[in-house]
C-alpha cells in the first residue's frame, strides 16, 4: 500500500448525531476557527428523518439536509451526512466504517463531537463513533474505498451535553470554555437556518424557545469564565491522541 497521507492543516470536522446539534453546541467555536483561516466541515450521522410530525421520512430528510448545508455555508463550510436512521444510530461495523470514511475524506486536524454522556443514545453513540473514527483513521487494514488512511490521530474534543447535564440530571463540567461572545450572532444565524425544527420542538417537546435554549447554555458556560457567552469542551486525552490543547493555542482563550 502507498504511504498514508498526513492530516490537513487548519481543517476542523464536527461530527454530530443530527442536523442542528452543531449549531446548539459548538458553532461559535467553529466560527472563531473560521476567522483564523480554518476550513470547516460539519457531519451528521443521520439526516434527522424523525424530527417532524408533518413530513414523510424522505421529505424531512431532504429539508433538514438543505438546512444543514445552508448553515455550514455561513462559515464557507461543507456539510456531510452519513445517512443513518434517526433514533437508530448503532455502534456497528457499517456505521463505524462510514464515520472513518468521512474523517479520512476530510483529514481534519481537529474533530469536535458530542458528549459521551448525554440525554439520548443517538448522541452518545455518535460520540463513540467519532472517538473510534479518529483512532482508526490511520489503520491501513481498514478499507474505505475512495478515502485513504492518514496520520496522525486528530485532536478530539467533546462538546457540552444538552442543558449541560447527563441523563441522570448531574451537571457535567467542561475542562475548558471558549469565549464565543464575538460570534454569537453568527451562531444564532446558523441555528435559525434549521427552520423545520422550531415546529418539531414546539409539537414534540412543548417548547417554543429554540434560540433561547441555545442562548441559555451559552450564558451558563460564559458565567464560568466571566464572559457573556461561551461553549464548553472536554478534550479526549487517551493514549495515541494529541495531548496539547490546540484550541487554546489557536483561539487564545
Amino acid at each position: 500500500r502507498e504511504r498514508s497521507m498526513l492530516r490537513s492543516e487548519k481543517t476542523v470536522l464536527c461530527i454530530e448525531a443530527h442536523p442542528d446539534d452543531a449549531e446548539f453546541l459548538c458553532a461559535g467555536t467553529l466560527a472563531l476557527l473560521r476567522e483564523q483561516g480554518w476550513q470547516v466541515h460539519i457531519a451528521s450521522v443521520t439526516p434527522g428523518d424523525c424530527g417532524t410530525v408533518q413530513y414523510s421520512r424522505e421529505e424531512i430528510s431532504r429539508i433538514r439536509k438543505a438546512e444543514a448545508a445552508k448553515a455550514a455555508a455561513i462559515l464557507d463550510g461543507r456539510y456531510h451526512c452519513l445517512e443513518c436512521d434517526d433514533a437508530f444510530i448503532l455502534y456497528d461495523r457499517p456505521t463505524l466504517t462510514k464515520a472513518i470514511a468521512v474523517v479520512r475524506e476530510v483529514r481534519p486536524t481537529i474533530v469536535l463531537t458530542l458528549s459521551p454522556s448525554d440525554y439520548m443514545v443517538d448522541h452518545e453513540t455518535a460520540s463513540r463513533l467519532a472517538m473510534s473514527a479518529c483512532f482508526c483513521c490511520g489503520i491501513v487494514n481498514i478499507d474505505t474505498p475512495g478515502a485513504e488512511p492518514f496520520e496522525p490521530v486528530p485532536y478530539l474534543y467533546y462538546a457540552d451535553p444538552i442543558e449541560a447535564k447527563d441523563k441522570l440530571g448531574q451537571e457535567i463540567r467542561p475542562g475548558m470554555v471558549v469565549d464565543i461572545t464575538s460570534v454569537m450572532d453568527t451562531k444564532e444565524k446558523m441555528l435559525c437556518c434549521h427552520e423545520s425544527q422550531r415546529d418539531w420542538l414546539l409539537k414534540h417537546h412543548g417548547m417554543d424557545e429554540y434560540v433561547q435554549m441555545m442562548h441559555a447554555l451559552g450564558a451558563k458556560r460564559g458565567g464560568l469564565a466571566g464572559v457573556r457567552f461561551a461553549e464548553g469542551f472536554r478534550q479526549h486525552l487517551g493514549h495515541a491522541y494529541p495531548q496539547d490543547n490546540i484550541l487554546k493555542k489557536e483561539l487564545g482563550n
